[in-house]
């Protein structure tokens, strides 16, 4: 019997992981697999390493951490996808909350800096539970939590701050109006999304 171990590129969550898995498992003279987010160890009884790397990339995946660049259309289509979810979740507990103040607690006496401040923590928090929901279909609700907890903090952030900062700078206050909301998802989207292809394309991890 023999072990043979992969770095495997391009890896981002636990659906990476059953698949990678149930390729390797299919290849013939394979007996068992352990599979993590980035990494591969396979036995097996002679397989030759072509077949082994045919499987992983195959399954979509890349041998060997990839050298990093700016260029590859995959990833940055696959970023924005990640960001796109991050942006639903963190605006629903965001503009919720600025909603809550402008049209029902009118008269709360908070500051914009408060309001700001609470709805960058309810963005996270929002994030944060619809990861986990949508993970759930792939994964037990403890480990869904937790990997969506695990969620890079620094785009959510970096996401939440473009989008209030363009709410103030537009509007004067934590104030929604027709013309603001656009704009804040375009900066919410645009400054967290180079951040996100880098550390997807560097390390294999998505925001979401």
């Amino acid at each position: 019997m023999e072990t043979a171990t992969y770095e495997v590129g391009g890896m981002s969550c636990q659906g990476c992981v059953s698949n990678l898995t149930s390729a390797l498992e299919a290849v013939e003279g394979v007996s068992s697999v352990e599979v993590e987010v980035g990494s591969a160890v396979i036995h097996h009884d002679g397989v030759i390493s072509e077949a082994l790397d045919g499987a992983i990339t195959g399954a979509g995946f890349t041998v060997g951490m990839p050298e990093f660049n700016w260029g590859d259309g995959a990833v940055w289509k696959q970023s924005a996808h990640n960001t796109k979810w991050c942006l639903i979740g963190c605006s629903i507990g965001d503009l919720g909350t600025i909603a809550y103040f402008q049209f029902v607690w009118t008269d709360s006496g908070w500051s914009t800096m408060a309001i700001m401040m609470l709805a960058i923590m309810n963005g996270l928090l929002t994030s944060i539970a619809l990861e986990t929901v949508i993970l759930l279909k792939q994964l037990p609700f403890q480990d869904a939590l937790r990997t969506a907890m695990g969620m890079s903090l620094i785009s959510m952030i970096a996401m939440e701050a473009a989008m209030n900062i363009t709410d103030i700078v537009l509007t004067g206050g934590a104030m929604l109006t027709p013309e603001v909301i656009i704009p804040m998802w375009i900066a919410g989207f645009i400054t967290p999304w180079p951040y996100n292809y880098w550390r997807l394309k560097k390390y294999g991890i998505s925001c979401h």
